[in-house]
């Protein structure tokens, strides 16, 4: 499976406006995925020590969703909307993003399985630096709207 890069991140990520955090696609492959995030100075989740850490688990889960939108896009379909169900022992190496810089946002999928439930091991990098590191466990099922209809989400 391949496709060229997306040159327009909302063709592949569902998220809008101050809610897409993540800015590109610089890499994309059956299993895994490379995205930048330019730290705003101003924006949903600036303060004056910048963008707190926490929001990284956030920056991790929009690359896992650009991850789907980029192979939905080579199957012909179009993105969908997916769940982040939780994350396991994400690290913070500092306790915020620095405004201005840009970030390194890589998830590689450990399990995907039939019925929509996977598993990335994810990690933030600024240069070589590892700012932190998670893995993030994700739902999509088959049918986003039929599901969160149904009262089961």
């Amino acid at each position: 499976m391949s496709m060229q890069l997306p040159t327009d991140i909302e063709s592949v990520l569902p998220h809008r406006e101050s809610l897409r955090l993540i800015d590109r696609v610089i890499e994309w492959q059956a299993e895994s995925i490379v995205v930048e995030v330019d730290v705003p100075t101003h924006g949903l989740f600036s303060t004056p020590g910048g963008v707190p850490a926490w929001v990284g688990v956030e920056y991790m889960a929009q690359a896992i969703a650009a991850w789907a939108g980029c192979r939905a896009r080579a199957e012909g379909r179009e993105p969908s909307i997916g769940f982040l169900l939780g994350t396991r022992r994400y690290t913070a190496h500092q306790p915020a993003f620095t405004p201005g810089s840009c970030l390194r946002v890589e998830a590689q999928c450990e399990l995907m399985g039939e019925n929509g439930l996977g598993m990335f091991a994810c990690r933030i990098l600024a240069g070589d630096v590892e700012l932190a590191v998670a893995n993030v466990s994700v739902f999509e099922p088959r049918d986003a709207m039929a599901y969160l209809e149904s009262g089961e989400a």
